[in-house]
């Protein structure tokens, strides 16, 4: 066999660890962004925290958006979908061979430039911080429960089972874990296992730990004061649910042998019970959106202004308390090696900041610019606008901006909006005028709040109101964005 070596041309695209980090940096919110800060601060020596009040004065945004457009942002742009290397490969550059001791630019690396500080963004465009307001304590619903669970005569195995139980709790307040399964896991017993679900099940809130909401149904009617009352919802729920929850009612009314009006009665008193008995028990800060930016109107000529907020993001620089100790002539070349990767990397961390800074201040405001009706005149307003057009408009990869609008919110003067939200598909209504599709699914679910709950709409039906207000759309359209909108058929919007 002879063998042969063929040569064959391949491009390739290689990022520079700088490009990574700036594309990991740009795409964090800034709950995370404050996370990656401050692990940043607690690895490289060279960085350091400093205090608000001590803090040099900031580039303005314009001086911040010269720089970033000078250094080039879009190299980094490619690197969508690049898997970035391992941390510590990323953050300690290679120091190249051939550069000698000599080469080092000290002065440069250890000055006290805006090059190497970062002071974060406080919104003051009102005068006003944006700071969170203070809140009252809330207990856990996981607090509440184990509050209740001391009060109940149980031996040290149940109250271990209990306390497990009380844990496996989800959020809306079902059992996410097999009954089963915390029996092995706690080497006890099912039926001791099942007596002190039992238990917790009694506990407030009414239908707690449930493990299907069939059962969390029907622990809230066996827990009313006269559950006789309950006789037909209670059978409604054992013996006939399917029909029950597909709002069969005369199947339901057939099977059970009452009459009709019975069972609008039971399903009245059903819709009164609490299909989530967890809400309302949880830390408020797990529910609490911290805006990334802040759109607020100047003036009554419609003018508006972006500010970026970096929470409590600290300020941070290059620390030069080790600069006589290195540039002195007896510093091992070793050390001066790695001070100089530590110093490249905290130099590149402060560089990679202010160019996601710069990215998303001009994001947003390419975003205020083609949606300024909605910033002064609210939801209704809202124009059609893809990722390309502002791409486009600021000059940018299509990617980058996909990374700086996802889990990036913004505070507006109607509420606050993942920037995601000002982006929908364009729809021409009937005069000629393009609208975006959001608008649409807003009227469609108006129209659905108001129909007789008795008799629903179909689509088809919804899609001619639709048509008489100028919104020519099919009625495949309008299931489609019923569904997106999690809007069930006509059929399950049914009551009796």
């Amino acid at each position: 066999m002879e063998l042969r070596q063929v040569l064959k041309p391949e491009l390739q695209q290689y990022l520079q660890p700088q490009q990574i980090l700036r594309s990991e940096l740009i795409q964090l919110p800034m709950l995370e962004l404050e996370l990656r800060v401050r692990a940043e601060l607690q690895e490289n020596p060279f960085l350091e925290e400093v205090a608000e009040d001590e803090a040099v004065v900031d580039k303005s945004m314009s001086e911040i958006e010269s720089d970033a457009s000078s250094a080039s942002m879009e190299d980094a742009e490619d690197g969508a979908g690049y898997e970035a290397p391992a941390r510590g490969d990323r953050d300690e550059p290679e120091v190249r061979e051939s550069r000698g001791e000599d080469d080092v630019d000290w002065d440069s690396f250890l000055s006290d430039d805006d090059q190497n500080i970062y002071k974060a963004s406080r919104f003051t465009g009102t005068g006003e911080e944006l700071t969170e307001l203070p809140r009252p304590f809330v207990q856990s619903l996981a607090e509440h429960l184990e509050d209740q669970l001391h009060l109940q005569r149980l031996s040290d195995d149940e109250y271990r089972v209990g306390q497990y139980i009380i844990g496996s709790v989800n959020r809306d307040g079902f059992l996410s874990y097999p009954i089963e399964e915390i029996a092995r896991e706690l080497n006890v017993d099912v039926p001791l296992a099942m007596r002190v679900l039992s238990i917790v099940q009694e506990l407030d809130p009414p239908g707690i730990a449930a493990r299907d909401l069939r059962e969390c149904l029907l622990i809230q009617l066996r827990q009313k004061d006269d559950p006789q009352k309950y006789r037909v919802s209670m059978r409604m729920l054992l013996e006939t649910y399917d029909d029950f929850m597909n709002k069969r009612f005369e199947i339901v009314a057939r099977k059970l042998a009452v009459v009709l009006d019975e069972v609008k009665s039971a399903y009245e008193e059903i819709r009164r019970l609490n299909p989530k008995p967890g809400e309302g028990y949880f830390d408020e800060k797990q529910n609490y959106i911290v805006p990334d930016l802040v759109v607020a109107r100047v003036n009554d000529e419609g003018d508006v202004a972006v500010f970026l907020n970096d929470g409590n993001t600290p300020n941070f620089h290059v620390n030069t308390a080790y600069k006589e100790m290195f540039l002195s002539g007896n510093t091992d070349k070793k050390v001066k090696e790695f001070v100089t990767r530590k110093l490249e990397s905290a130099r590149w961390f402060i560089n990679a900041i202010h160019q996601r800074r710069a990215t998303i201040l001009r994001t947003m405001r390419a975003i205020v610019e083609r949606q300024k009706e909605f910033f002064m005149k609210g939801r209704e307003h809202l124009k059609p606008m893809i990722l390309q057009d502002i791409a486009e408009d600021i000059s940018m990869d299509i990617s980058t901006i996909s990374r700086v609008t996802n889990g990036k919110y913004v505070q507006t003067e109607w509420g606050v909006f993942e920037l995601k939200y000002f982006f929908s598909e364009r729809m021409e209504t009937s005069d000629g005028e393009e609208i975006s599709t959001k608008v649409i699914k807003s009227r469609l679910q108006e129209i659905i709040e108001a129909e007789d709950k008795g008799d629903p709409l179909s689509d088809q039906a919804i899609a001619e109101i639709l048509a008489d207000e100028g919104f020519p759309i099919a009625r495949r359209t309008v299931q489609k964005y019923r569904e997106q909108l999690s809007i069930p058929v006509k059929r399950l919007r049914r009551e009796i």
